[in-house]
């Protein structure tokens, strides 16, 4: 599997807006417990990029609303049962 690497700015949450943190996640090493235990707002933005990601990799151009809060809730609910495998792996397995 290729390796997928997402950039993401964020400033600590008692720091000064110019002290910039700049954070890089492996999506291909980030495993559910990982996932779990983020942020909700980088929860969000990892299940937003992967939404995207295996859209992409299907060609599909629209986003179904619908199926954004089913794959959100499965996700959840797999990685709670499998905390050891990575969101790539859970992702694929789950995505719909």
């Amino acid at each position: 599997m290729k390796r997928i690497i997402l950039a993401v700015l964020a400033t600590l949450p008692l720091a000064a807006p110019a002290k910039a943190q700049t954070v890089v996640l492996d999506l291909s090493l980030l495993t559910c417990k990982q996932l779990l235990d983020s942020p909700t707002e980088q929860q969000v933005l990892i299940n937003s990029w992967m939404g995207g990601y295996f859209s992409a990799s299907r060609n599909i151009t629209t986003i179904d609303l619908r199926y954004v809060d089913r794959n959100v809730k499965v996700m959840a609910k797999y990685c709670k049962a499998h905390k050891a495998e990575t969101v790539m792996s859970a992702l694929q397995k789950n995505w719909h």
